[in-house]
């Protein structure tokens, strides 16, 4: 007996051959991709439901990308297969064990025919590896999008990468992206103090320890740990982890070898993980400890997670609700991304009901001074762990409460894959219009510096004088002032520079962006629909 997923990879050869001849026929453009149009026809030779073909669909796209590269056409000839041979076919039918002597080959009606005068019209030559795409070996044309994740994709590449390269906005503000940054699941990321309760947390909704998992009164996590789904349980160094292409972390390279020494990543196979990363992250220092410098820049690293997070939950315990030096400093650094924080009371049930109303409102008071904005930040309040309620402390008024804010929470979580889509686009539109006032401002700098004498002088008068020069780029170009970058990091980056030797504004650059956000990016939402809905 084997599961579904290992039966699909020990595809015979000949069946791969003959697969490679479905797809080659199914790829009406020749671009190595199935688009939807493309499927709806090739599958329906299959006489399977519209409901059946749907999920066939869903299952094989597990990506969302909204085509099928010949892996995933594999997938889904097999799961027609099972269709056919009388199986139900679920969200966990990939884990579901069979007695794979009973399936035969997929039958599409018609095929063979369609087969034989192929290859008497046009006999191509199959690759040498039947594993082996035929994605990979030819080049995609930029105008096939498939899905609102590829469009944005395409943008990037034609109309936003030039001008971040042009102005080196990886260097000041975040690295360029890859294809991996698009495609990355919806990402989670915990902070707070030691012994808050973070990694209970995570294996709380796991229902199981993670690859590494450590729970403990004293400071157990002592690495940036990232939760993800795999094929089986491991731990992968951050190094590793840093320079596959696969996934969504080589930024994280530019913080160094003593970062990524402090960074793993722990796969594990796990329906949950399937549609959502987390990120565990090491306790934030207080009292004395924050005198104990760290390796690297902690804050940095935060900054560059929240980005790339859709959801970051801050948790508090109620005998530990002093912020910090350093938490004030965390929580700076979540600026720009207020949409995405949600904080939790965690251990509650260790409290009583009258004590929780003191703490509760002390909680608020002390996020209201550090957050330094009058919106109410949602607070979720609840004991997040394998253990029963203490309703000693809370009785059952308090229990129920603790229930109705438990699954507010976790209804929160799940939303996220739905969202995932329109986070992106938010998160990519935010970024285009940083890479437009990045290039505002270097342009503007450029401008200031002389053609011929004096050139040391002058940059050294812009970067200590650049409050001033941001007030002069935000009345020229009538921008918010709350949009700016941050002062202090922006003339660390900049005194590394010779500001003479960067371009002079591109108006065709600036109007490619704007004619993106004004047109392309719209006309992409029209075009599509939400993978998720």
């Amino acid at each position: 007996m084997k599961t579904v997923s290992d039966w699909i990879d020990s595809c015979s050869k000949e069946q791969m051959k003959t697969y490679q001849e479905w797809f080659n026929l199914a790829d009406s453009d020749g671009d190595g991709r199935i688009t939807g149009n493309d499927a709806t026809k090739f599958f329906a030779l299959s006489n399977l439901s519209r409901s059946q073909l749907k999920q066939v669909w869903a299952i094989a796209d597990n990506k969302r990308q909204g085509f099928l590269g010949f892996e995933e056409f594999v997938t889904a000839m097999q799961l027609i297969a099972l269709a056919q041979a009388g199986y139900d076919l679920n969200s966990d039918i990939l884990k579901t064990e069979i007695d794979e002597e009973n399936v035969k080959p997929p039958e599409m009606e018609g095929l063979d025919a369609l087969v034989a005068v192929s290859r008497t019209a046009l006999p191509q030559p199959l690759p040498s590896n039947p594993w082996v795409a035929s994605k990979s070996a030819k080049k995609l044309p930029l105008n096939a999008v498939t899905s609102i994740i590829d469009g944005l994709k395409r943008l990037y590449v034609e109309k936003l990468k030039p001008l971040e390269v042009t102005y080196r906005f990886d260097d000041f503000v975040s690295p360029l992206l890859t294809n991996s940054d698009f495609d990355a699941k919806p990402m989670v990321m915990l902070l707070g103090q030691y012994s808050t309760g973070k990694t209970t947390f995570i294996k709380h909704l796991l229902r199981c320890d993670y690859p590494g998992a450590h729970i403990g009164p004293e400071p157990t996590t002592d690495r940036f740990v990232v939760v993800m789904s795999g094929p089986d349980e491991r731990s992968i160094p951050g190094n590793t982890i840093a320079v596959d292409a696969d996934m969504p972390f080589s930024g994280l390279s530019t913080f160094g070898g003593s970062f990524l020494s402090k960074f793993q990543c722990s796969q594990m196979p796990h329906p949950l993980l399937d549609e959502i990363t987390f990120v565990d992250t090491p306790g934030v220092l207080s009292g004395e400890k924050q005198r104990t410098q760290r390796s690297y820049d902690f804050t940095g690293v935060i900054s560059w997670f929240a980005a790339k997070c859709d959801l970051i939950l801050l948790l508090f315990d109620p005998h530990k609700l002093d912020i910090s030096d350093e938490f004030k400093r965390v929580i700076s650094s979540l600026r720009g991304h207020d949409d995405k924080i949600r904080v939790v009371l965690n251990k509650a049930d260790q409290i009583g009901t009258q004590q929780l109303m003191r703490v509760y409102g002390a909680l608020m008071w002390s996020l209201g001074k550090v957050l330094n904005t009058p919106e109410v930040v949602r607070v979720y309040i609840g004991s997040f762990n394998d253990k029963p309620i203490n309703e000693g402390f809370v009785g059952p008024l308090g229990q129920e409460l603790f229930e109705k804010e438990q699954n507010d929470l976790l209804a929160d979580l799940v939303d996220i894959p739905r969202k995932a889509c329109d986070s992106r686009i938010n998160e990519f539109v935010k970024r285009a219009r940083s890479a437009k006032m990045h290039a505002y401002i270097i342009s503007h700098l450029k401008m200031e510096m002389p053609a011929m004498m004096g050139k040391a002088k002058v940059q050294q008068r812009l970067i200590d004088n650049l409050e001033d020069e941001f007030k002069k780029v935000q009345r020229e170009f009538h921008l918010p002032a709350g949009d700016f970058p941050n002062v202090e990091h922006f003339r660390e980056v900049l005194s590394g520079y010779s500001i003479d030797r960067f371009e002079k504004v591109k108006p065709k650059m600036i109007q490619a962006v704007d004619d993106m956000l004004g047109y392309g990016i719209p006309e992409l939402l029209k075009k599509f629909r939400n993978p998720y809905d």
